[in-house]
């Protein structure tokens, strides 16, 4: 399947205002845990409905189930406290570039962990999003999980090192929890898997994040190669049969704003060639993502889902311009690795970004209809 899913797609889809609705419910104790998961059940069956219609060749439950992307597994791992986790870098406008931090509502807002002891999962955390898709998704479905690596940034000086000396203690117990995660989802028979690891580009492509990360005192490119090295553990020995094993990078995606710009030559030559991921989600929708001259770095077999299609802005791509870049990138890469997707979810929070979901339905559309024109046929 690794080879043959030409219209891709990252994970989350815009929530429904009855499923928002009943968050806030449930975090103001109105709404109790059965009913809110009847909700839910509700959304994600709506959801799967929207890309069996847009003819979508992979399903995902549009991650309804959690408050962002990365909730589920702070949520089931002990060890980890409720804590604002400050950012190197900062959100910005969509538009103007400007400083802008994006409105969200207190169940998002509260969505920051600092490591406060040792890591233990205390069970499953996509074990309910696997067993409702295998049961009701029209065809092959994704399940989408954060990299071990993300939580880095969980570590607190004063806190996180009476469990963990460094932040880099943490890292094995962290790919640990991650890897036995994956284990499950391929002995459930679960198709395709995808870690989201934005750090590559979010955190080390971006120059200014750099130098940030530099004064913090962290190496970058010290940093870049422990990422591939976390990533690839989580799969490594992993049974591949029947499963495609995807990687996602982005940078930043939350209320139609964006975190970091930069090409990937900062990080190419260092990642593409080492990750032992069959597929590679690329955000490539604006100008801040560069060309796609990196992308020689790609070794042969492995396919490259070009994020054309922009999950931040409600106005439509014209087909032939997304063609036409498709055709470009085939000078890096044959078009026969090639796929193509959006640059992120709909979705990464809650809230979601600044779409319809008519606007959401016309992008999915049009992904699957260029895919077809292209490759013969939406997957």
């Amino acid at each position: 399947m690794a080879d043959s899913i030409r219209a891709d797609q990252v994970g989350s889809l815009l929530r429904p205002p009855e499923l928002l609705e009943a968050r806030i419910a449930h975090a103001e104790g109105r709404l109790g845990d059965e009913q809110l998961r009847e909700r839910e059940d509700a959304a994600i069956l709506q959801a799967l409905e929207l890309q069996r219609q847009t003819g979508m060749p992979i399903f995902t439950d549009g991650e309804y189930r959690r408050a962002m992307w990365l909730t589920g597994l702070p949520a089931a791992v002990e060890g980890f406290v409720a804590g604002r986790i400050p950012l190197i870098g900062d959100w910005r406008d969509l538009k103007t570039g400007e400083i802008d931090r994006p409105q969200l509502s207190a169940s998002s807002r509260a969505t920051g962990w600092a490591i406060g002891g040792r890591l233990r999962a205390r069970g499953r955390f996509t074990g309910v999003e696997s067993a409702f898709l295998k049961q009701h998704a029209p065809g092959p479905y994704k399940i989408t999980m954060p990299s071990p690596t993300w939580f880095l940034r969980s570590y607190q000086r004063g806190l996180s090192d009476a469990a963990y000396p460094t932040a880099e203690d943490a890292l094995g117990d962290l790919v640990a929890i991650v890897r036995s995660e994956v284990q499950a989802l391929v002995a459930e028979g679960v198709p395709y898997i995808q870690l989201d690891s934005i750090r590559y580009v979010f955190d080390f492509a971006d120059e200014t994040h750099r130098r940030e990360w530099q004064e913090a005192g962290v190496d970058p490119d010290a940093a870049v190669a422990q990422n591939v090295s976390a990533d690839n553990a989580v799969i490594a020995g992993q049974q591949r049969d029947g499963v495609t094993f995807a990687l996602h990078m982005c940078r930043g995606n939350n209320r139609s704003h964006w975190f970091a710009q930069g090409s990937y030559d900062r990080i190419a030559a260092a990642v593409f060639p080492h990750l032992n991921f069959d597929r590679l989600l690329l955000e490539y929708d604006s100008a801040r993502a560069g060309g796609f001259e990196p992308l020689r770095f790609v070794p042969r077999g492995k396919t490259v889902v070009l994020g054309l299609i922009s999950t931040k802005t409600p106005e439509l791509e014209r087909q032939d311009d997304l063609i036409r870049r498709i055709d470009e990138a085939t000078k890096y890469v044959p078009l026969e690795s090639l796929a193509l997707g959006p640059q992120c979810g709909f979705a990464s929070v809650s809230e979601g970004n600044l779409l319809t979901w008519d606007e959401q339905r016309r992008k999915l559309d049009l992904l699957v209809e260029t895919a077809r024109r292209v490759w013969g046929q939406g997957r």
